[in-house]
């Protein structure tokens, strides 16, 4: 590919190597795009790395490789993410099954897989240099640093957080520098800062910053409540040791899976929210996100759990989930504690076996059938209705079950009141 190069501003801290090779985690998007022209005018050879970790069909796949070509960078690699997301972040994030603050489900966690299909791009052309296109305002830059930071000796360049420094309206300036170089800005990322990936889609910007209501443009896969189907959408997902394996009786990968149920509860407007939460640098946040296949796969998943796990497990592995989340949000990707929460969540789910059925009519989803050898039914009792047990003992489990409280009451209620 021909590169555009242009002489250095000796004002940028971003250094001149003179033509060094510097990988580029790119999307095609708005960020990832300044950065091309923006690295090469200060004397780098620039390799385009889009790892694909799905949420992108062949067309939009197309276009990323074309906007690299276009961009003049000097190499461009397109890396299939899905196995590795599915293994990497959506089994035990589904093992843990909770999202950050009880309700975002983690939908940029792609950024360590691609972190690392960025290295391995380094280690092919022999550099220790990388960039990113994360602003200085939020997460992203955490997340990419860290990784990096765990996994080896690397330059980090982050063009947008240069910029930052005397340019206040950063979208706006990174359009202007791309189209004064003649490089075209799609509409959407105008208005948007949009994220797509296997997990989901995220949408910041515009009307969400502003805490108003987000327009019609601000919506990804899930269709609105006019368009949902009239008939109800029902599907039966097969899980071993935790981990999601067949889909209506047939055996799928599982990113083919999560891929598969982003389109069908997509179509009824399962997994759509707006987020507001604390984020890692301490400003609030406001997205709106879409997630349609992770809600399906933990819905189904809970619902086995709650089944087959002992009381014990069930309340206590919230408290090792919202750890293990709050690592995985805030840049701590490969941080041992990580490894040894996993390790837990891992050995809970050796009895997590069996099909659970869901059923929506659009917006939400439920489990409606169980079916595993696990479930910890006792065989002569029923709750509520049935129990193989006498009064006597019922009287007698309740009697030693509360005598703290009924001691504290008889002690400290005082004398009856006529």
């Amino acid at each position: 590919m021909p590169q555009q190069t242009a002489p250095a501003n000796p004002e940028s801290r971003i250094p001149n190597h003179g033509a060094k090779d510097i990988v580029l985690a790119f999307s095609g998007g708005l960020d990832t795009s300044f950065c091309v022209p923006y690295l090469q005018e200060r004397g780098w050879n620039v390799h385009t790395v889009f790892a694909d970790t799905g949420g992108v069909d062949a067309e939009e796949r197309a276009f990323i490789e074309q906007r690299a070509d276009e961009l003049g960078v000097a190499s461009h690699v397109t890396v299939d993410g899905g196995p590795a997301i599915w293994s990497g972040f959506v089994k035990p994030f589904v093992w843990a099954g909770e999202g950050y603050q009880g309700q975002y489900p983690l939908l940029v966690s792609d950024r360590y897989l691609i972190v690392e299909a960025a290295l391995k791009r380094c280690q092919e052309l022999g550099t220790r240099a990388i960039a990113h296109g994360c602003t200085g305002m939020g997460n992203d830059q955490v997340r990419f640093d860290l990784a990096v930071k765990a996994l080896g000796d690397y330059e980090i360049i982050a063009p947008i957080r240069e910029i930052q420094k005397e340019h206040t309206e950063v979208r706006a300036y990174e359009q202007a520098y791309l189209e004064e170089r003649g490089f075209g800005v799609r509409a959407k990322q105008k208005a948007y800062t949009i994220n797509e990936n296997l997990l989901g889609v995220t949408l910041s910007g515009g009307e969400i910053d502003r805490w108003q209501a987000p327009g019609e443009g601000a919506r990804g896969w899930c269709k609105p409540r006019a368009e949902w189907p009239a008939e109800a959408l029902r599907v039966k997902i097969r899980f071993e040791n935790g981990e999601a394996v067949a889909l209506d009786g047939e055996a799928i990968a599982g990113h083919a899976m999560l891929a598969r149920l982003n389109g069908l509860f997509a179509a009824y407007g399962v997994g759509r929210g707006l987020y507001t939460g604390d984020t890692t640098i301490g400003l609030k946040g406001r997205i709106v996100y879409e997630a349609p296949g992770l809600f399906a796969l933990l819905t189904a998943h809970r619902a086995l759990e709650e089944a087959v796990l002992s009381k014990q497990q069930n309340r206590f592995k919230p408290d090792v989930a919202r750890k293990w989340v709050e690592l995985v949000y805030e840049g701590f990707f490969h941080d041992p504690l990580k490894t040894d929460l996993e390790a837990f969540l891992a050995s809970s789910q050796s009895t997590v076996n069996g099909e659970v059925t869901l059923e929506t009519s659009g917006g939400i989803v439920n489990a409606v059938a169980i079916e595993s050898p696990h479930i910890l039914n006792a065989k002569g009792a029923t709750y509520a209705q049935a129990a193989d047990w006498g009064v006597a003992e019922a009287e007698g489990f309740i009697k030693l079950f509360g005598m703290s409280s009924t001691l504290w009451a008889e002690i400290n209620r005082g004398p009856a009141k006529d």
